[in-house]
């Protein structure tokens, strides 16, 4: 009789903890269905921000950080300003057909951001701080301040802290330093070029060149600017300086400046459709009286090379400085 109950006892308690093994299975089963919510806490133009999930959808609305998208291997699904931007942004990767316009950068609308359903909006406070109420009713927005005196200080340290802001927010962190390391390496690769050519350790004054008001105007780069820190990585001295912070990185001024700088290496970026240098500047005195111009110390860059971009953008521009002057010794 008591090998009975024995037996009873011992059944019963296998079945007790078969019964709490199938509990545990299926709670584990249940709890690995379910994913954790990713949350990233940052800081933007407006102070700490917290972005929850993982945004797949982006819409941009300035330049700058679509090409950032690029370099951390997404593509925005709507961008501002579209249709202009392969004439002024050229980093090798056109955006697919898929890719929308959303109105321009100074007046995004509003109407075509809401019908692509976003995740995340990026935006610059000096342009969109107005309607960042209406963005934030359709999806959690990232505002910028580029141009803040901040920022302006240091205008590719701080691209390197939104390019490194943004890889945190759609967890792309692991793609950003790859694209800073390349870049890094593109500036050792131009670097070495212009030790070759013989022509490293030059002097500079870098221009942005256009028509203004019917008037040729020249747009004199800073040393705080992205234009000349990334020459600096090139070994480059940037003759032209400011008296005052330039908070876009560049002073805008007129052909007669130029005489200050004599003995310098000319860089200058133009539209083939605005050429300022061979229209409105051909026979005028005080430009055919500069020495670098009688002595064709002039490198011309191309139009569509981006002075205010990213990691994409800052490896262009130290090709195009590089080719300007391998090319010219080649003449």
């Amino acid at each position: 009789m008591r090998k009975f109950w024995v037996l009873i006892l011992f059944i019963s308690l296998t079945t007790l903890l078969a019964a709490c093994g199938g509990e545990d299975e299926s709670s584990e089963e249940e709890n690995s269905g379910k994913e954790e919510t990713r949350s990233v806490t940052i800081e933007d133009a407006n102070g700490e921000k917290t972005i929850e999930g993982t945004p797949k959808r982006v819409v941009v609305l300035e330049w700058s950080y679509a090409e950032e998208l690029q370099a951390l291997g997404m593509e925005p699904v709507g961008v501002a300003d579209l249709n202009s931007y392969g004439d002024w942004v050229d980093v090798g990767k056109p955006f697919s057909d898929s890719v929308e316009d959303v109105g321009t950068r100074q007046e995004p609308n509003l109407e075509a951001i809401a019908r692509l359903d976003p995740d995340l909006i990026i935006g610059v406070d000096f342009r969109h701080e107005a309607i960042q109420e209406d963005l934030e009713g359709i999806a959690p927005t990232v505002m910028f301040a580029p141009y803040s005196e901040e920022s302006a200080e240091n205008q590719f340290d701080s691209m390197l802290e939104e390019f490194n802001t943004i890889a945190k927010v759609v967890d792309k962190e692991q793609e950003a330093d790859k694209a800073i390391s390349n870049m890094e390496d593109t500036f050792e690769e131009q670097r070495a070029r212009l030790e070759e050519a013989g022509k490293d350790g030059m002097n500079y004054v870098m221009t942005q060149a256009f028509t203004a008001q019917n008037t040729p105007t020249l747009r004199l780069f800073t040393d705080n600017s992205m234009v000349a820190n990334i020459m600096s990585e090139l070994g480059m001295e940037n003759d032209y300086e400011s008296d005052q912070l330039e908070i876009y990185g560049y002073t805008e001024t007129t052909v007669e400046t130029l005489q200050n700088y004599q003995d310098t290496n000319f860089f200058y970026i133009v539209q083939d459709s605005d050429n300022i240098f061979e229209d409105q500047l051909a026979g005028n005195p005080v430009w055919d009286g500069l020495d670098f111009v009688k002595q064709d110390r002039m490198y011309k860059m191309p139009g569509s090379t981006w002075t205010f971009g990213g990691p994409l953008s800052a490896e262009v521009l130290a090709e195009q400085v590089v080719d300007s002057v391998v090319e010219k010794e080649k003449e």
